[in-house]
């Protein structure tokens, strides 16, 4: 598997334009499985996790066409509701599929999806907010068999605030008769650039980002053209990559205002940060100073997908930093690696207390998630002598070519293919 060689100490100075958000072009993908004609998707990143969900779509009958950072599906020729159990295995947002393909087909046959080994992710929500519309969902060995004869809207209250559950429910409800309203849904901003592709295709579908979501079942939908929200997390490591080595960065194409709980960090953390329109400006101080709390929660609370980069930027902060991880219990993975680096962090259940040092040392450590890969190559910039981040497979999930953008930024940093 290939890996990254930094060699570390070097400050990150200069501009760069964020890209298209993953978790957002995953289930709006998966979305253009619904409507019979073309939909085209643009500003889409360059992404390992979009690979897959191409192939995906080709597996079941989609025909694709990429040019640039376009993706244009084809969906007319859909001829298979099975999703190949390989392709599943490769990544866990592979059951974005079942809302769209039982809105579209009436069924769906799937495997248990894969993904980060983050700590349990059950699909138990999808599945009991599915049945509620309608859907009959029988267990099989190693996966599951739905299907939707006659899906009825409802009423359905969320009993956590799942991400992928909302986006589910959303999707199969634009083929369900009457009015859903989703009760307690995700407020993430990526649910409401999903409901504008729908909307844009011809769906009746509001309130996302509110405490209730209605949708009510229309007619065939239509392709339609959609342009993808930037990635706030990608904005966030970069965010990050310049506050650790006492750098300068300017993000253009961002979205601050998705951003608060993150930038409100930064801020406490020493950081002098400007944003303007779609422009976010931060400067570090020569050392940065521990924020005393730092809490994961749903949105608009601070984001699971953020904690292990702060993990690492927290490790040379000035002081002692309590982290606590409310949404996946195995999200600490990277501090093992990171105390082969010099860190002094003590997990204590769901809380890691991070006691910063003077500096980091270059190590060579291995990513075991995609955001623990993020927060390593960030630890790894600041780590005076050499780095090697190996598996960075997983970071390829969710960043389109982070070592060339960090490369651009001044990071001495190079990818060695295995």
């Amino acid at each position: 598997m290939d890996s990254y060689h930094i060699t570390g100490g070097k400050r990150l100075a200069g501009e760069h334009r964020i890209t298209g958000a993953k978790n957002a072009v995953l289930p709006i993908l998966a979305g253009a499985v619904i409507p019979g004609g073309v939909s085209k998707i643009r500003n889409c990143p360059r992404l390992s996790d979009v690979d897959a969900m191409v192939r995906i779509l080709e597996g079941i009958g989609c025909r694709i066409r990429r040019e640039d950072d376009s993706i244009e599906v084809d969906a007319g020729g859909v001829d298979s509701c099975r999703i190949p159990e390989h392709l599943m295995k490769e990544m866990r947002s592979s059951v974005f599929l079942m809302g769209p393909l039982l809105a579209r087909c009436g069924e769906v046959v799937l495997s248990h999806p894969g993904g980060c080994e983050i700590g349990r992710r059950p699909i138990d929500i999808h599945i009991s907010a599915l049945r509620k519309l309608g859907v009959e969902i029988r267990e099989t060995d190693g996966g599951l068999a739905c299907r939707a004869a006659n899906l009825k809207g409802t009423e359905i209250r969320l009993e956590f605030p799942s991400v992928g559950a909302t986006e589910n429910l959303m999707m199969a409800a634009v083929a369900a008769r009457g009015e859903t309203r989703i009760l307690n849904p995700a407020r993430e901003p990526e649910i409401r650039d999903l409901q504008d592709y729908l909307v844009s295709c011809g769906a009746s579908v509001e309130g996302a980002g509110g405490p209730v979501i209605r949708v009510r079942g229309a007619g065939p939908l239509k392709g339609a053209e959609h342009r993808v929200m930037p990635d706030r997390i990608e904005a966030g490591t970069l965010l990050a990559a310049a506050a650790i080595t006492g750098g300068q960065v300017l993000l253009t194409g961002a979205m601050p205002e998705d951003m608060e709980a993150v930038l409100e960090k930064f801020r406490e953390a020493g950081c002098l940060l400007r944003t303007e329109g779609d422009k976010i400006e931060l400067s570090s101080p020569p050392r940065l100073r521990a924020v005393d709390s730092v809490v994961t929660q749903p949105y608009p609370g601070f984001p699971t997908d953020m904690q292990s980069q702060f993990l690492a930027l927290m490790t040379v902060a000035r002081g002692e930093c309590r982290i606590r991880e409310t949404i996946f219990e195995n999200r600490f993975k990277p501090a093992k690696e990171l105390l082969r680096m010099g860190a002094d962090i003590r997990i204590e259940g769901p809380v890691a207390v991070v006691r910063g040092v003077e500096a980091l040392r270059g190590a060579r450590v291995a990513a075991g998630d995609l955001r623990g890969g993020a927060a390593l190559t960030v630890a790894g910039l600041a780590a005076p002598g050499e780095t090697f981040v190996e598996n960075v497979c997983h970071i390829d999930r969710g960043y389109d070519k982070l070592e060339v953008t960090l490369r651009k930024l001044g990071a001495e940093i190079r990818r060695i293919e295995e």
